[in-house]
């Protein structure tokens, strides 16, 4: 995504309570009038985070794609049929009846339209929904002549917004192009925003297959390995960091490939593919058995394989490379130990 010649075309902003609560939806009578130097500003608060976000999402519904309200209201605004400030009401509306999770906070909703941004080095417009809930506080200095005067204040960060989402006018057939940030992405609550609001689905690009395969590897070595077999911490660490490696030091992504440079044994490969399989049909993945690697989803993921041993509260010992230096044993009086080796020490 490149923004830089992007121009923020039409704001709208109404404010959205939580109906459960009681609170109100306030519809503003006309669209945000700004002149030049704000409208920047304004595009730049809204757009720079996307470019970090690699997940992308489409509109989608169980029975058809026209019955997803934010995507019709999208696909009207794309085509100018109707008023783009009338779409904002229709989408102001339509947010405040998903509000019903009682945890759910009131704030700002800010509907945009954007001209000229590139995606893929491609041209094209898009529709930004943006939420601000959490508001900071801060002084304003008034100096009249050498007359100071201080006032406390809250509004909105200009660093960040709390709910985004980004409609790219590409794919429309599919769902569009969709990104999404929301700084709340646990809980129920926090599923408002992509399920009951916008009605979207991920799709399935390199990050995700990458991703997705990374959390299979994870869950097997850390719960169904151990059952099977008798594993120690040190040799479950050892096969993540092998993953991990894997996925670093190749561009592509070839599944039987990785079985054999990372664990080796035909039993244990055996036991991979069948809770490969489950995993996959529990949780309704489609992950192919070659794909791109992405080096974003691998360093992401990365951080939560864990390469650290914990002994007691007395020692943590990082494991990142051979497994074959580091023994475990028990002595003649029942206590156990981890022997290591090493050329240096620093």
């Amino acid at each position: 995504m490149n923004f830089s010649n992007t121009v923020l075309k039409n704001i709208s902003l109404h404010a959205v309570g939580n109906k459960t609560n009681e609170q109100e939806l306030v519809l503003s009578t006309h669209p945000l009038s700004v002149d030049k130097n704000l409208s920047v500003k304004l595009r730049d608060y809204f757009l720079n985070r996307f470019p970090a976000v690699n997940e992308k999402y489409q509109f989608s519904h169980p029975s058809s794609l026209k019955y997803n309200e934010v995507f019709s209201f999208v696909a009207e605004a794309f085509s100018g049929t109707i008023p783009f400030h009338t779409i904002s009401e229709n989408i102001a509306k339509h947010l405040f009846e998903a509000s019903t999770h009682p945890k759910i906070q009131p704030g700002e909703l800010y509907v945009c339209s954007f001209e000229n941004c590139l995606l893929d080095n491609q041209p094209t417009d898009a529709i930004g929904i943006f939420k601000t809930e959490t508001k900071s506080g801060f002084f304003e200095i008034d100096n009249q002549k050498g007359d100071f005067k201080i006032e406390y204040k809250e509004g909105v960060d200009i660093n960040k917004f709390d709910k985004g989402c980004l409609i790219f006018n590409t794919d429309k057939a599919e769902g569009f192009q969709v990104y999404i940030i929301d700084n709340q992405n646990r809980g129920e609550e926090a599923q408002y925003w992509r399920e009951l609001f916008l009605g979207l689905k991920q799709t399935s690009n390199e990050f995700k297959q990458t991703k997705d395969f990374l959390t299979i590897t994870k869950n097997f070595v850390t719960k169904q390995l151990v059952e099977e077999y008798e594993v120690s911490k040190a040799d479950q660490i050892d096969l993540l960091n092998r993953s991990v490696a894997y996925f670093k030091t190749h561009d592509k992504f070839e599944k039987e490939d990785f079985e054999k440079e990372v664990f080796q044994d035909t039993s244990v490969i055996k036991s991979f593919r069948t809770f490969d399989e489950s995993y996959k049909e529990t949780n309704e993945l489609e992950l192919a058995d070659s794909f791109e690697i992405s080096s974003e989803a691998v360093k992401k993921q990365a951080k939560v394989f864990k390469s650290v041993l914990k002994l007691d509260k007395n020692f943590h010992i990082y494991i990142h490379g051979d497994k074959e230096l580091i023994e475990q044993g028990v002595d003649k009086d029942g206590r156990k130990y981890y022997k290591i080796y090493f050329d240096k020490e620093s």
